[in-house]
């Protein structure tokens, strides 16, 4: 007979991908998949999954690998550049949501131990649902952005505390403070001691581990290191994830960070989903039902406290009420940290029944509201703040009102955009530069370069910029996906202008030229460039080998500089280098209506590199594309062999260098 806990697994795993695949093509979170499994499947519904303690301790490691990664993103450099407002208004909307909430607790009767974990649970906002909004929407560097991420790193920060706050309440009330104190000076010598003897041995560690060049080994250590760490909190009377974010932030310290990143993520998501499905397994739908007005009032108060504390905050700390709305709309939903905290008071009991259905309904319901809001959070804004709606429109109208013609427009204003903005300017080449940090365009603006404050992925902003009428579009941005957005829009508007990207390395390069670039650049490839060039002149190689060298090197990798087209005279550079060479077939050409298969130009010592019919540009044409009358082939040989091709493409085999030799 099949082992029933088999089947059980078999019907969750198919429960939770079919609600994921449909959730996904809703385009909604796959958090709310997860949920929803644990609902229908869990002992107040379906019952098919029963509510098992051992399923709990297995969903925990979900937590623990999402507190590791939280870890991972702990740099210290970070926190000390937006220190203000990672401390300061982080700090301030923390505490105040967390006062705010133990009020109302205390009005509604609840005893203050649970007015507490009340606030604690709701003053926690999602962390990975807005980041990730927050990038898909290139907002991440914009005022609110920048804001929300900082609150959302201390709100990160704050969940330690809490999880060892929340065994403490559950103890003895008169020992209450006694065991406030031990725990946290227990928490605080365990955290001094593995940091000050983990920084000294884990880097070493990794380093012997990655000699061995075992991928399996170095993924068991990464778990040895997390759990490990997790277990001895866990013996020190703490937390299993106190452990995982001290493991994390040794970890992060380490040459091995993105790797171990990209290890664990497998592991991350699908134990994370596995906690999520858990806390749906505590929703009781008849209870809901009968406490929905309870509910519905309940979301509103989050959606009201929250969202007046952090506009609170943002006032306080003087940005403007547009500002202001766009991150309280941001940030007013519950979060996945508050699911961890509302689990661990539910085993300690902190919560009674009445309570815990409602704040679970509630939460639940604020996280559906949640992509609404982030979506649309500046089309709100803009309707209920007037002012931010005309500062909208005033920077339209500044970027309309340059009105350049053969420019270059820049996406992106940082280090690599002010240099590229240098080099045109010297060359005399007019720029127009559009970045989201408010800070950077009113310095650059104030030095007089032609800066505004713009989102390049959106359509009005760069028809604004006068895309039609530029010479070319340059990328400069370091994120692939903020860069890919950029693209995509701009290759729909312009499918003709060409459009060059930043890249990190070449594993980059194939996504972005998908994304609509004609040229990518990677900044690592091209660093190892200039070291080597810096070491050959070092050596005494003479400047002119190491010239031709770095010169043989581009040509081989870029489409810019392998395929040029040339004029009359070229300084410096062999006559005989090959090129790029434009022939139009008219309405007569001889290779009109063959296939580039059978023209076989390649035999020819010729390479085809682009077609162009209609306007339209395609690179790299099919041997199965049949030439067209109009058409335009774009050909890369030596003067010599394109010459002849030329020749043969308009005339045919019988003329010039292809002519059959006259045998009498």
């Amino acid at each position: 007979m099949p082992d029933s806990s088999l089947l059980i697994v078999v019907v969750l795993l198919a429960t939770t991908v079919v609600l994921v695949g449909l959730l996904k093509w809703l385009r909604l979170p796959a958090i709310f998949a997860y949920l929803l499994t644990g609902v229908l499947l869990g002992p107040h519904a379906l019952a098919v999954v029963p509510d098992l303690e051992r399923t709990r301790q297995l969903a925990e490691f979900g937590v623990v690998f999402l507190m590791f990664s939280i870890g991972l993103e702990f740099s210290p450099a970070q926190f000390i550049t937006m220190r203000r407002l990672v401390f300061g208004m982080g700090s301030l909307q923390v505490l105040a949501s967390l006062a705010a909430f133990l009020g109302m607790a205390a009005v509604l009767g609840l005893g203050w131990r649970s007015g507490v974990v009340v606030g604690g649970i709701l003053a926690m906002s999602s962390t990975a649902m807005v980041a990730r909004v927050l990038a898909e929407k290139m907002e991440s560097a914009s005022r609110h952005g920048r804001i929300a991420i900082s609150i959302l790193l201390f709100q990160d920060l704050a969940v330690v505390p809490l999880l060892v706050l929340i065994p403490a309440l559950a103890g003895d009330r008169a020992a209450l403070p006694a065991a406030l104190a031990f725990a946290g000076v227990k928490a605080a010598v365990v955290l001094l001691i593995l940091l000050v003897l983990g920084r000294p041995v884990i880097r070493p560690w990794f380093q012997l581990v990655a000699q061995r060049k075992s991928s399996e080994l170095f993924t068991l250590n990464v778990l040895f290191v997390t759990l490990g760490l997790a277990w001895i909190t866990e013996a020190a009377g703490l937390s299993l994830a106190l452990g995982a974010f001290v493991a994390g932030m040794l970890i992060a310290e380490t040459a091995y960070r993105y790797q171990v990143e990209a290890d664990i993520a497998a592991f991350r998501d699908i134990l994370l989903g596995l906690f999520f499905i858990t806390i749906g397994m505590l929703v009781d739908l008849r209870l809901i039902l009968a406490d929905l007005a309870w509910i519905l009032a309940l979301l509103a108060a989050i959606l009201i406290i929250k969202g007046a504390v952090v506009w609170g905050s943002c006032r306080l700390f003087g940005f403007e009420q547009g500002v202001a709305l766009r991150t309280a709309l941001v940030l007013a939903q519950a979060g996945e940290f508050g699911f961890v905290l509302l689990s661990l008071a539910n085993q300690f009991h902190l919560l009674p029944a009445p309570v815990l259905q409602p704040l679970l309904g509630a939460m639940l319901m604020s996280l559906m509201l949640a992509p609404i809001l982030l979506e649309h959070n500046g089309w709100i804004a803009r309707q209920l703040v007037g002012s931010y709606r005309r500062s909208r429109e005033r920077a339209l109208r500044e970027i309309r009102g340059i009105q350049l013609k053969e420019h270059v427009i820049l996406c992106g204003y940082g280090r690599v955009g002010q240099s590229i903005g240098r080099v045109l300017e010297e060359e005399g080449i007019p720029y127009l530069a559009l970045d989201l940090d408010p800070a950077r365009v009113r310095q650059a603006q104030s030095a007089g370069e032609s800066i505004f404050f713009g989102d390049a992925s959106r359509r009005d902003v760069l028809l604004a910029s006068g895309l039609a009428d530029a010479r070319a579009l340059v990328v400069t941005f370091g994120d692939v996906t903020i860069s890919r957005r950029v693209l995509a829009v701009a290759a729909q508007l312009q499918p003709q202008l060409p459009i060059l990207a930043r890249a990190h390395d070449d594993s980059q390069i194939a996504i972005l030229e998908a994304a609509g670039a004609d040229e990518v650049v990677p900044e690592v490839t091209e660093g190892a460039l200039m070291l080597a060039s810096q070491t050959l002149l070092q050596l005494g190689f003479p400047m002119s080998q190491v010239l031709r060298r770095v010169r043989r090197f581009r040509q081989e990798r870029y489409h810019v500089f392998r395929a040029s087209f040339w004029g009359g005279s070229e300084p410096g550079e062999d006559r005989d280098s090959p090129r790029l060479l434009s022939v139009a077939l008219g309405d007569t050409g001889w290779a009109i209506g063959k296939t580039l298969a059978e023209l076989d130009l390649p035999a020819l010592g010729v390479q085809v590199t682009a077609l162009r019919r209609r306007g339209i540009r395609g690179r790299d044409p099919a041997n199965s594309m049949r030439l067209r009358a109009g058409d335009v082939l774009v050909i890369f040989g030596d003067p010599k062999s394109l010459q002849a091709v030329e020749q043969f493409l308009l005339e045919g085999p019988d003329a010039g260098a292809f002519a059959t030799p006259n045998k009498d």
